[in-house]
């Protein structure tokens, strides 16, 4: 979707400041935050893929006033409603107050560290061929779905040329949405500069995203 997240190309944000020595956290909370976003994730409910969709769903004056972790505790908000964890009445309470859904499963503190180093990998084997090699030219397909996607806006019909062709991974646009898996080979594009911001841009300039096989066409 065409959601408050998609910033890239856009005006009007003022310029990245970095800052110095930046900490993990800057307040208690966020910490927190981070902990129940991940346990709740762990309970099994839901992708990473619908994680992301939550977030991006947030209305854009609520997104673009919310700080990084606020956008997660809101969006956590939602995905808990959704699967049944927890109610409205007991979000305006702050304690349980009707019956909850089950977990699938309960990460237990003194597993954190191993499921964290574990991971959860999302490469799948592919039972066809990449239909792309390096070194051909591709265009992206001008998409602009009302579900979630991981081709961003200034990248949409634009001509570049495979780099690299990557393995099978977990479809985003499927998997956020409970229609499976579907993977799909991944590859880098690589677009010109000029392509990408138009007339004026820097001509040294290079952009490369990684793109499912079903944004691309040959060009």
């Amino acid at each position: 979707m065409n959601g408050p997240q998609d910033l890239g190309g856009q005006m009007g944000f003022g310029p990245v400041a970095p800052e110095t020595d930046e900490p993990y956290f800057h307040a208690a909370w966020e910490r927190r935050a981070l902990g129940v976003t991940l346990c709740a994730g762990a309970m099994g409910a839901w992708t990473i893929d619908e994680s992301r969709h939550a977030r991006e769903s947030l209305h854009p004056a609520d997104y673009y006033s919310s700080s990084y972790y606020q956008i997660w505790i809101k969006a956590l908000e939602t995905l808990l409603k959704r699967h049944g964890f927890v109610s409205e009445r007991d979000l305006e309470a702050g304690e349980a107050i009707d019956k909850a859904a089950p977990p699938k499963r309960i990460l237990k503190a003194e597993n954190v560290p191993a499921v964290l180093a574990k991971g959860s990998p999302c490469n799948r084997p592919m039972a066809v061929p990449a239909r792309f090699k390096p070194g051909d030219a591709v265009r992206t397909k001008n998409l602009n779905p009302t579900g979630h996607t991981r081709l961003p806006r200034y990248a949409r019909g634009r001509q570049g040329r495979i780099e690299a062709v990557h393995d099978g991974f977990v479809f985003p646009d499927s998997n956020a949405h409970g229609q499976g898996e579907s993977p799909q080979w991944v590859y880098t594009v690589v677009f010109d500069g000029a392509e990408i911001w138009g007339e004026g841009a820097d001509p040294a300039l290079v952009v490369s995203i990684d793109a499912w096989e079903s944004y691309l066409e040959p060009a």
